[in-house]
């Protein structure tokens, strides 16, 4: 099923990012991870997603959008302007690799990764066809969360119950097509039996869901 498997190092501005990119045969789409404060693309939980994403037919990209030498440093982690800068350039990146360019762009945000997706998205218009918030701080991001066009899904575990307050408080500041779906008795990393991959399927929903070419179909 998998017709490309690869580690890459891709070439931005003024840094060279490690990401790994999984496309499915027939793939329509491509997530690109933002993963939370102090994690990464090694991140169990990410991958975890991302597998059940791949079995539904869509491409990932899992990337560091911070060098080892930046993360050291605690307070970039949290630098929302920083890491949606990052996110920026990985998806110009992807929009012109020969094989990433001809698919629609997704994003996935856990934690504070949530609120560089949401800043990226708002960023490119329509360009991003569907975001998907796990655990997220959306909040981080709220100015900007009036013009956001592209549809977002918000999974918070119902035991998380400050994030979730702060989740419901951004649900009504988006006024593009949004969801907000609450995981009985899931916590803040959803670690508890069957949890993630509720959140995974979740996920690929919104995400075919909202992908042209199989929405139009």
């Amino acid at each position: 099923m998998i017709m490309f498997n690869e580690e890459l190092t891709l070439q931005l501005s003024s840094v060279r990012l490690i990401a790994d990119l999984v496309i499915p045969d027939n793939a329509e789409g491509l997530v690109i991870f933002s993963h939370g404060s102090g994690s990464s693309r090694l991140s169990t939980r990410n991958r975890f997603v991302a597998d059940i994403i791949q079995d539904r037919g869509i491409a990932t990209l899992l990337v560091d959008l911070l060098t080892p030498e930046e993360d050291s440093i605690v307070e970039n982690r949290f630098d929302i302007d920083l890491l949606t800068g990052r996110l920026v350039q990985v998806t110009e990146w992807a929009l012109k690799y020969p094989k990433t360019k001809e698919l629609e762009i997704l994003y996935f945000g856990a934690s504070t990764g949530a609120a560089s997706a949401l800043r990226a998205a708002a960023y490119f218009g329509n360009t991003i066809s569907a975001v998907v918030s796990r655990g997220g701080r959306p909040d981080l991001a709220m100015e900007i969360l009036p013009i956001v066009k592209t549809p977002t899904l918000l999974i918070v575990g119902s035991l998380d119950r400050h994030v979730m307050e702060m989740n419901r408080q951004a649900f009504t500041y988006l006024h593009c097509e949004k969801e907000l779906t609450i995981i009985t008795g899931a916590s803040h990393l959803f670690e508890e039996p069957g949890m993630l991959e509720n959140v995974a399927h979740h996920t690929s929903d919104w995400y075919e869901k909202h992908l042209t070419k199989i929405y139009s179909s």
